[in-house]
């Protein structure tokens, strides 16, 4: 069956948590019991972009977990520049505040992907369908925060954020 890879990567997340997987073609195996076609390599990829690493289980079995505490899940710098390449539009900035723009329906995916970097500069985010929030730490600021980004994303420019015109009229 054909399936998003959020779709997967739900499924994958589902499986870590309830059964003990040992290795990929093993996880590879549990998903073809869902119908989900994946290869070993797609599996891999997805290990990495959520997180999940070989730990030791009491008795000696070692198996994939994912973090459980959200600042423990560490995106690698790859992982993210794909995301932000992917997904990101436009980014603007104003004093410590950036906003990034998407297709519709995508934000929350690169606000995770921004979470889960530890970037340093960033206080933290919030998603909403085609807009993120970003606040920079003040010492970083806005404007360094959204070059990081563009950077990253590989888009053209930075714009700093000015107050829209009003297209609304007042009708006396």
């Amino acid at each position: 069956m054909k399936v998003t890879k959020h779709q997967r990567q739900h499924r994958i997340t589902a499986l870590l948590e309830s059964e003990v997987v040992s290795s990929q073609p093993q996880l590879v195996e549990l998903l073809g019991q869902y119908d989900i076609d994946a290869t070993q390599a797609t599996v891999s990829r997805d290990l990495v972009e959520l997180g999940a690493v070989k730990v030791r289980l009491p008795g000696g079995v070692r198996a994939f977990v994912l973090p459980s505490e959200p600042g423990e899940q560490i995106a690698p710098t790859d992982h993210l520049r794909r995301v932000l390449n992917e997904w990101v539009i436009e980014v603007a900035h104003s004093q410590n505040l950036v906003v990034i723009r998407t297709p519709p329906g995508c934000a929350h995916v690169v606000a995770a992907a921004l979470d889960r970097s530890g970037h340093p500069g960033m206080l933290g985010t919030v998603a909403g369908d085609d807009t993120i929030l970003v606040i920079a730490a003040e010492e970083v600021g806005g404007a360094a925060f959204a070059q990081d980004l563009q950077e990253l994303a590989g888009i053209a420019q930075v714009t700093t954020a000015t107050r829209p015109t009003s297209r609304l009229t007042k009708k006396g």
